[in-house]
């Protein structure tokens, strides 16, 4: 019984790669896609930039948090000199350029800008002059930017100062902060993000403390201080209220002669039904309600998911009826990240005494049902290859958020940062995933979702936050042995191929 038992086991997972490989096969072109629909690189400040401590840079949270806590990055590196993108952004462009990309997805790092997180304490026309820089070269070779405000990267004076999100003060302090961007960068940026996974943020640094700034109920994690069943409640209130705040202040005051975008970026699993139950159905909800819901519910329909509130009580805050109101259709756009999907059923592990995020929507999130996996293992624990998780993903986003812009700004898979360099430069795994991803996503748009655009995670390996460079997401390969050399990879030769408009398909390897 046993042995028959692990041959259904085998024959099921054999199927499901099969099925993928399937959805792989089938031809794609840029063609495809709706005309305006557009395509880039993505990256962050923190995790390409590099000169940490140079040209006038104040510290932020993650160059604090990578030096207190070693223990919690995979390889104990920072993102000190990163990919050294501060220094040899005009040979990255050009490489943008070579594969044609439309736009490249970056982030601002306030502490570049404002060393020390206020304008009060001074700007550091350096940082102003690399990013105007920065524009400026994507322009002049045919590329445009895509900016993000925030990407995790807190000035350390203000979490220093008042305790950084925890703090409503936070929001008059970021207000300034975009203002200041949109002022000086404005004319050339036409589409901004104001704050990148606030989720993921929250939940990393105030949750779980596996990331900056390392806050957790010690029931929780390995933390010295913080609370896992209030912080992240708070937190998540004070960042939709600087993204309400910065949305309406770009409204009133830039956009009309600007002509910009402006939206959010959530990032999400796709959450399945474990089982075929009311329970199991229920749980994927509460799942999608607790993580995705969490900011967007707000941003759409101005407050926190009812499941939320029922679940949360008073640990979770009460906007007001103006703040609410701000709240409301404060987008223009909503950026989606997605990487992979969990199954969801119903969980009793919620305690009345040890109260935390990780554990108030009573769901049990796993990657696999009767021992078969929901998709293909990859090097990144936490990431299985669910192509058709990013289609559902935004029919549901279509469905219950009444259809806004949609743009995917994140979407990749990580190899092992320790291949050899002809074997990471064959990254068929990645070529495949991308491939498929992108099919799934036009699917949905023949189904009727707007989503107008399409960023690959990442366009250069580099530091993944606590996986260190453990994890190479690039299309681009950088190697860290020897100067930093960038070698694009088959996925990059993919994407090339695809963008001229060539029918391409996956690699057979």
């Amino acid at each position: 019984m046993e042995i028959l038992h692990r041959r259904r086991h085998l024959l099921l997972y054999v199927l499901l790669v099969v099925v993928y490989f399937f959805s792989c096969t089938e031809s794609l072109s840029r063609r495809d896609f709706p005309a305006g629909f557009i395509f880039g690189g993505a990256s962050s400040a923190y995790q390409y930039e590099g000169a940490a401590y140079q040209r006038g840079k104040g510290p932020s949270i993650w160059d604090t948090f990578t030096r207190e806590h070693p223990e919690k990055i995979a390889d104990h590196t920072t993102g000190d000199i990163a990919d050294n993108f501060y220094y040899r952004f005009e040979g990255d462009i050009a490489l943008m350029r070579e594969i044609g990309l439309d736009f490249f997805r970056f982030s601002i790092s306030w502490t570049r800008i404002l060393p020390k997180g206020k304008v009060s304490g001074g700007v550091n026309q350096k940082g102003v002059i690399f990013y105007n820089n920065l524009i400026n070269e994507l322009l002049s070779q045919g590329l445009k930017p895509f900016v993000t405000l925030f990407h995790w990267d807190l000035p350390q004076a203000l979490e220093d100062e008042y305790g950084g999100f925890l703090s409503p003060n936070i929001v008059d302090d970021y207000l300034n902060y975009v203002d200041f961007c949109f002022k000086e960068f404005g004319d050339r940026v036409k589409f901004w993000i104001t704050i990148n996974e606030p989720n993921l943020f929250t939940i990393g640094g105030y949750a779980t403390g596996t990331a900056a700034p390392g806050r957790c109920s010690n029931y929780v994690g390995n933390c010295t201080y913080g609370n896992s069943g209030t912080e992240p409640y708070i937190v998540g209130h004070n960042l939709l209220l600087s993204h309400a705040a910065a949305v309406k202040l770009y409204k009133k005051k830039y956009q009309a002669f600007q002509m910009g975008e402006i939206g959010i970026t959530v990032a999400s699993y796709w959450i399945l039904p474990k089982y075929q139950t009311v329970a199991s159905t229920k749980a994927a909800f509460r799942g999608l309600d607790f993580n995705f819901g969490w900011f967007v519910n707000p941003i759409i329909f101005g407050d926190y998911p009812e499941t939320m509130r029922a679940l949360v009580g008073t640990r979770l805050p009460i906007f007001t009826e103006l703040q609410s109101k701000m709240l409301k259709g404060s987008l223009d756009f909503l950026g989606v990240n997605y990487y992979t999907a969990r199954y969801a059923d119903d969980s009793t592990s919620s305690s009345s005494i040890n109260l935390s995020y990780t554990t108030d929507s009573h769901v049990n999130l796993t990657t696999e049902k009767d021992g078969i996996p929901i998709g293909q293992p990859t090097a990144t624990s936490w990431l299985y290859v669910y192509p058709r998780g990013i289609r559902e993903l935004v029919l549901y986003v279509n469905k219950k958020y009444n259809n806004p812009p949609i743009y995917i700004t994140e979407n990749g898979v990580g190899d092992n940062g320790s291949l050899p360099i002809q074997e990471a430069l064959n990254d068929s795994l990645r070529l495949n995933y991308h491939h498929s991803h992108l099919s799934n996503l036009l699917k949905a748009i023949r189904a009727g979702v707007d989503v107008r655009g399409y960023f690959a995670w990442s366009f250069l390996d580099d530091f993944e936050w606590e996986s260190g460079f453990t994890l190479r997401f690039g299309i681009n390969y950088v190697d860290y042995k020897n100067g930093l050399k960038r070698y694009m990879k088959a996925s990059a030769f993919w994407f090339k191929n695809f963008l001229q408009k060539k029918n391409v398909t996956c690699s057979s390897d």
